[in-house]
């Protein structure tokens, strides 16, 4: 494992005070956020961590402990502690809650209908915390499932990040793992709105059902490791054969 060195930062000074496993934990994604540890990298040992921050064992448990309960980090047993991988089995289980009625959890294909540039529309721009004339790129796809179209979703992605999308041509299926791999953005978080509707005429088109029959409208913001938004999605989801399945720990 090579050797990282890194300045400590760690400060209870400023406008509020945070304990002092909090400033660890928010070093540590920072770190992260600056590449000094990649996705897959393993850390050093807590007991090196502490020393190069200058603080008790206790205090770096605590920090790595929080960072591993909220899915920053992946500790192996009798190997070490990991940064985290947006790989396809842990993004089916976290960030994928659409499921085939009867069926065992599975990743859909995709299938991409386009990509462009526009200016941020007001609902997006307020979503993703840009200025109103700020260019985002705009992906379109469908879903498929079990041989069928199940979702048709368009995703927007702040042109600032993302610019270099648009000179490529093969955009993999598992896009979370992706954006890791490609533009240093970590997915930490998302928030979904979900909303019953009925499907217009978009979605007999791009999904193959009637016009009229229910569907789930999921607008979903995700951001990253340091709080940026960094994707907003509509996703339109058929619901005749297909529901939204979340789990709680």
């Amino acid at each position: 494992m090579k050797e990282i060195r890194f300045d400590n930062k760690l400060s209870s000074t400023g406008p509020v005070f945070k304990p002092l496993y909090k400033q660890v934990e928010e070093h540590v994604k920072q770190l992260i956020v600056e590449q000094r540890w990649k996705p897959g990298d393993m850390l050093p040992n807590e007991f090196q961590l502490a020393a190069e921050l200058n603080v008790s064992q206790g205090t770096m448990r605590k920090a790595l402990n929080s960072l591993t309960d909220t899915k920053v980090l992946m500790r192996k047993q009798g190997v070490g502690t990991f940064v985290s991988e947006h790989t396809a089995q842990n993004g089916l289980f976290r960030f994928f809650p659409i499921i085939a009625d009867g069926k065992n959890p599975e990743l859909p294909k995709a299938e991409l209908l386009s990509i462009e540039t526009q200016t941020a529309e007001a609902l997006v721009s307020v979503a993703l915390e840009l200025n109103k004339k700020d260019k985002v790129i705009v992906m379109r796809r469908r879903r498929i499932l079990n041989g069928e179209y199940c979702i048709a979703e368009t995703i927007y992605l702040p042109h600032v990040y993302f610019k270099e999308l648009l000179d490529m041509t093969d955009i993999p299926h598992t896009l979370y793992h992706f954006y890791q791999t490609h533009f240093n953005l970590t997915v930490h978080s998302t928030e979904d709105a979900i909303k019953a509707d009925i499907a217009n005429q978009s979605d007999v088109e791009l999904l193959g059902i009637k016009r009229g029959e229910p569907v789930l409208s999921v607008q979903r913001t995700a951001h990253s490791l340091n709080g940026k938004a960094m994707e907003f999605r509509i996703s339109r989801c058929r619901s005749d054969k297909y529901h939204y399945l979340v789990k709680l720990n």
